[in-house]
C-alpha cells in the first residue's frame, strides 16, 4: 500500500473517543486489492510457487564432495516425489532411496540435510529417521 493510499484511507475512517452519541453500524472500508488479488490469492500462489527440497549448505557440499550429480535423469523429481510420500504419511525426518544415492531429508522442513553413495552407504547406520522411501 502507498503512502498516498494510507492517506486517503485514514482519511475515510473516523475516529470517536469517549462513548459514542450513536450505535450506528459502522462498515468497513474497501481496502485496495495489490493488482486486483486479495491477501489469500496472492499466498497461495506463493506456496504454490514454492516446489520442490532444498538443500542445506552440508548437503550442498557433500553432493558436490562425494561427486552426486542430481541432474542426471530424473532425480531431482524422483527426490521430491518421494518427500511428498513421506509427508503424507506423516514422515518427519526419513531417508529417500533414489537409484544408487540416499538422501536424509527433513520432511516438515522440506529441506535435504546430507547425501550418500551408494560407494559409502554399505556398513553405514541411520539415525534419527522415522521412514525409509525407494524411488
Amino acid at each position: 500500500m502507498l503512502i498516498s493510499e494510507y492517506l486517503a484511507l485514514r482519511n475515510q475512517i473516523s475516529v470517536t473517543t469517549g462513548n459514542p452519541i450513536s450505535t450506528g453500524n459502522v462498515t468497513q472500508p474497501n481496502l485496495p486489492e495489490e493488482n486486483g488479488t486479495s491477501f489469500a490469492a496472492a499466498l497461495q500462489k506463493k506456496i504454490e510457487e514454492k516446489q520442490g527440497v532444498e538443500f542445506t549448505k552440508h548437503a550442498m557440499q557433500r553432493l558436490s564432495e562425494r561427486s552426486i550429480d542430481i541432474t542426471e535423469g530424473n532425480t531431482l523429481e524422483r527426490l521430491n516425489k518421494g518427500v511428498e510420500i513421506a509427508a503424507d504419511k506423516g514422515s518427519s525426518e526419513t531417508l529417500v532411496l533414489v537409484d544408487r544415492n540416499a538422501f536424509v531429508v527433513s520432511v516438515k522442513n522440506n529441506k535435504v540435510i546430507t547425501t550418500i553413495p551408494q560407494e559409502e552407504l554399505q556398513g553405514n547406520i541411520f539415525t534419527n529417521i522415522d521412514s525409509a522411501v525407494i524411488v
